[in-house]
């Protein structure tokens, strides 16, 4: 077993080594053509990276509906290692109408390059039907955030059976007079007097670090074909927006639509644009979390349903080789490894499902600890693998394959912790299972609520079932919803079938399933407005003494 655990402690390393400096790319592409006569295309492009042989997705930007020349609001950030060749593929997907998720998307093509090209030159690649274009842009050591509202009053009306469905884009002029998309705001359907939802971008991101920098805002009216009408457009700065947020004054800009303007002799505007707020935010990295005090409470559930196999047999999941462990262990010990460091005292809940328990030989989906159901804790990872292996010969594999359950058990857990309102404890769960779930419509339900919860939760799907409809429950595909319609708050669910990864290292599976673990602690904590708590202490301190 000892190869596992030195592949784990290398993922270790490979994952806390150094980076140099971050980077935001943006894209757009140019002609994409259109594979129905009928509509344009809505395309949606998905950044993966290389690791270990096998890509695995980074983030994704947002769907643009009827659009064959998209400019992606999306800026993908990521992290630059000079000493590392880091591949990059950016794929294109035309999704389908009403869906978000790439299941039933066309797959139109890809681009492939190294982070370290991107950096030194804009990349522009033509495939086969459009012509791909990726600019990167380092950013500065200022990370500060800031977070702005804007609402609109009598808009011009450019429908004739409805009124506008205004939007709005906020560009960066750069030094060489061209423009990066910041920002582009939600349609508000039928309304001249919108109100846009609040939202985050980094001062970076706006203006470069800048303050006098300009930018360049644009109103337009949506339309179905993709053919958007402008309203107008007017210039400000972010030093202009922040002094009339600091002296308590609210701003508001004519909105401008320049042919109008010469062509009509009493023409005053298009309507106004008006600020709402504008305040700086502090976000908090996950280090600033773990180096405050938070502690990752790490949960693992086996599956014990028959589908298995007897555990005797060789060809079962379940079998226990003397030399070689089976898929079970290996994404148990590939991701524990990697969790119990962040856990001071590597004491660990540990569950199985599925399985008829003695002595009553009963169902039982969640009977604490596999040797003893006296004890809670299992100590460390190793602790679980030898709890795992002693359970196996006196239990029976039986069924059904339901989740809900641990997930509601840990999710109680997570409850408590949200109402200390303090960064000290985040829940992962890890679920380890060889078949579809049974109890997709509570399972779903389950993971709505937790999405609440300082929570998060992965599947890794062992052995070579068909997995397709577990898919449903990684909001990478769309966005999940409880049966009831309600959708999640936030994505919390990280979904891998093991095979995979089969012929890869157990520090591939680790990077792949943990990778968005530590921006869902951020989000969830930042969302709350929960500092580090020995951040928080020193304010407290700074503040209050005498």
């Amino acid at each position: 077993m000892s190869n596992i655990y030195e592949s784990a402690e290398a993922t270790l390393g490979f994952i806390s080594s150094p980076c140099l400096t971050k980077v935001e790319l943006r894209v757009a592409c140019r002609g994409i053509s259109d594979r129905d006569a009928l509509s344009k295309p809505d395309p949606c492009v998905v950044l993966k990276m290389q690791s270990h042989g096998q890509w695995f997705e980074v983030d994704r930007t947002e769907v643009i509906r009827s659009s064959s020349s998209p400019v992606f609001s999306k800026i993908f950030l990521v992290d630059y290692y000079f000493e590392e060749v880091q591949r990059l593929r950016f794929e294109l997907h035309d999704i389908s109408s009403g869906n978000n998720g790439l299941r039933d998307a066309d797959f139109l093509g890809a681009m492939e390059c190294t982070l370290g090209q991107v950096s030194v030159t804009d990349t522009h690649q033509k495939l086969a039907n459009c012509m791909f274009l990726v600019t990167a842009e380092e950013l500065s050591g200022n990370d500060d955030y800031v977070e702005l509202s804007f609402s609109a009053r009598k808009l011009d009306d450019k429908d004739f059976f409805s009124k506008s469905d205004p939007f709005l884009e906020i560009f960066r002029v750069n030094d060489d007079g061209t423009e990066s998309l910041v920002h582009r705001t939600e349609t508000v359907m039928n309304n001249l007097s919108p109100v846009w939802k609040s939202f985050k971008v980094s001062l970076n991101t706006l203006c470069s670090g800048d303050h006098d920098r300009e930018l360049k805002c644009t109103v337009w009216d949506w339309d179905s074909n993709g053919k958007h009408d402008f309203i107008g457009e007017f210039q400000t700065t972010y030093k202009e927006t922040m002094k009339a947020e600091q002296e308590g004054k609210q701003i508001q800009w004519e909105c401008i639509n320049p042919k109008y303007q010469m062509k009509k002799k009493n023409y005053r505007n298009s309507g106004t644009v008006i600020l709402n707020h504008c305040k700086i935010i502090k976000m908090y990295s996950f280090l600033d979390y773990i180096m405050g005090g938070c502690q990752i409470q790490f949960t693992v559930a086996i599956d014990f349903t028959a589908s298995n196999g007897d555990p005797r047999n060789s060809c079962s999941l379940h079998y226990i080789h003397p030399y070689q462990p089976n898929e079970y262990l290996k994404a148990l010990v590939a991701v524990g490894e990697i969790c119990q460091d962040y856990d001071s005292d590597k004491m660990f809940p540990a569950f199985g499902f599925g399985a008829l328990i003695p002595p009553d030989f009963k169902v039982g989906h969640l009977r604490v600890s596999f040797k003893d159901p006296a004890v809670v804790w299992v100590a460390g990872i190793q602790g679980v693998v030898e709890a795992y292996q002693n359970c196996l010969p006196k239990i029976q594999l039986y069924g059904p394959t339901n989740i809900a359950p641990i997930i509601q058990k840990v999710a109680s857990s997570a409850s408590e912790e949200m109402h200390t309102k303090e960064a000290m404890e985040y829940f992962i769960l890890l679920i380890l299972t060889d078949g579809v779930i049974t109890d997709m419509a509570d399972t779903r339900e389950a993971i709505v609520h937790a999405s609440h919860l300082p929570m998060s939760v992965i599947i890794v799907g062992v052995g070579n079932a068909d997995f397709t409809d577990m898919q449903i429950l990684d909001g990478d595909d769309g966005i999940l919803r409880s049966p009831k319609g309600e959708p999640v708050l936030r994505d919390i669910v990280q979904f891998v079938p093991f095979k995979d990864f089969k012929h890869a290292s157990p520090a591939a599976l680790a990077k792949s399933v943990l990778a968005e673990v530590p921006n869902q602690v951020v989000d969830y904590y930042n969302a709350k407005g929960i500092k580090p708590k020995c951040m928080t202490d020193y304010e407290s301190t700074r503040t209050f003494s005498p």
